[in-house]
């Protein structure tokens, strides 16, 4: 592709302000074509602070304007309705994770991906951090032995283990496998806005993964802990990892990305999971986060929530 990626936004929200939009007007080879959003002031404040071609009032709009890619970056409950459209119009998707709050709609976002030979890219920005890159790389060999996966907060939101606590149980995949057995815990006083869950899963790889996800943390928590193969890694996210074996530890700060002037978006992995989908669009093949591997991690939730006593994802 020799001409500059066309590029469409919908949903201008926290998430795209503070990761998406930043990354795309980096881009040289890019060109945000078309923003929309269900408020009008949304798409005036996005225009003014980026170069946006144009603010369209309605979806149906935004569809008529060409396009290469669009960035789905709306609410969870919604994403069906944007995703399948711009698939069928032959529009490569980035959509933010989960794919969808239910697991039959998820799978046909992934069908029709296939059946219009498009791209479908979710955003688990995790894989593309940093500190869990080098998890990733000092366990390329094996698998761990046990993960520790922790990602706690303060404050519940509907469907808050799903939402939120998604991004470990990819981790979980990523570095373990597919799982193989599955059992969880849950403490709620309304299901679909749960406080807290816990779960143990054996995967194929014979790892053994754990996952805490509290919403009554005193604050914002992200961690990992790894041990197997006489080494141990340590992520306290997104500013540090240790990796530590019987004969050295190595503590890796994120302060010296961007010559010290790293922000959130490049250490949580926005930026460069930005920058994969646009080479995959360019390149026609597939991201490391494809619909079709994110599914996987769906399915694994849903196990998870059923298990805990939550509303599963059917």
């Amino acid at each position: 592709m020799d001409r500059k990626i066309r590029v469409g936004v919908i949903g201008l929200g926290h998430i795209a302000h503070i990761a998406e939009l930043p990354a795309l007007a980096e881009q040289p080879d890019v060109e945000i074509v078309a923003a929309y959003a269900r408020s009008a002031a949304s798409i005036e404040t996005a225009m003014s602070k980026y170069k946006i071609a144009k603010g369209c009032k309605s979806f149906e709009e935004f569809l008529e304007v060409e396009m290469d890619c669009a960035f789905v970056l709306t609410p969870k409950t919604t994403h069906y309705d944007y995703v399948i459209p711009l698939l069928e119009k032959g529009i490569d998707v980035f959509c933010e994770k989960p794919l969808e709050v239910s697991l039959a709609r998820s799978r046909a976002m992934v069908e029709a991906a296939e059946k219009n030979n498009r791209i479908l890219m979710i955003g688990f920005n995790r894989r593309y951090a940093p500190v869990y890159a080098k998890v990733k790389e000092a366990f390329q060999e094996k698998a761990p032995d046990v993960v520790i996966a922790q990602k706690n907060r303060n404050g519940s939101e509907y469907r808050a283990t799903l939402e939120n606590a998604i991004h470990m149980v990819d981790l979980l995949r990523w570095f373990c496998g597919e799982a193989v057995s599955v059992e969880a815990h849950s403490m709620y006083t309304d299901p679909n806005y749960e406080d807290l869950v816990t779960a143990q899963i054996r995967f194929d790889s014979g790892s053994v993964g754990m996952l805490v996800a509290s919403r009554q943390a005193g604050q914002w928590v992200e961690k990992i802990d790894c041990y197997g193969g006489c080494q141990s890694a340590f992520v306290n996210a997104p500013d540090s990892v240790t990796i530590v074996n019987e004969q050295t530890e190595v503590r890796t700060a994120m302060t010296p990305l961007a010559l010290g002037w790293a922000r959130v978006e490049d250490k949580m992995g926005f930026t460069q999971e930005v920058a994969h989908f646009l080479a995959c669009v360019k390149e026609r093949r597939q991201p490391v986060t494809s619909g079709a591997d994110a599914y996987k991690t769906h399915l694994l939730m849903n196990e998870i929530l059923l298990k805990a006593g939550l509303p599963g994802m059917e």
